[in-house]
């Protein structure tokens, strides 16, 4: 199960992932973005602490993306790890999300 850490700075939501994103918690981070994405214009999401993720994981991270994308706002996955970019690739998730590293 992940830890999950929000922060809200003006517009921008910052979010830690540390741990394991699965069925457990991946609800948790999928609510944490829909309850806050009306009052932000960038998510910035920090998964350098993600050690995998399940597809539970990849559809929330998905929600953000969408939520974003409807409002012409901006999600930015940072730190991500060789083997969660490899899940990235393998699902076709790197040509719908943005990442820096």
């Amino acid at each position: 199960m992940a830890d999950i850490k929000k922060e809200i700075d003006g517009t921008v939501m910052n979010i830690s992932l540390c741990g394991m994103l699965d069925s457990k918690s991946a609800p948790q981070l999928r609510d944490m973005i829909l309850e806050s994405a009306a009052d932000v214009s960038e998510i910035n999401m920090d998964l350098a602490e993600l050690e995998y993720l399940t597809s539970a994981g990849l559809r929330a991270i998905l929600v953000g993306q969408q939520e974003m994308d409807d409002k012409d706002g901006k999600m930015t996955l940072k730190n991500v790890s060789k083997d969660i970019l490899d899940i990235f690739r393998m699902t076709g998730f790197l040509k719908i999300l943005t990442i820096e590293n």
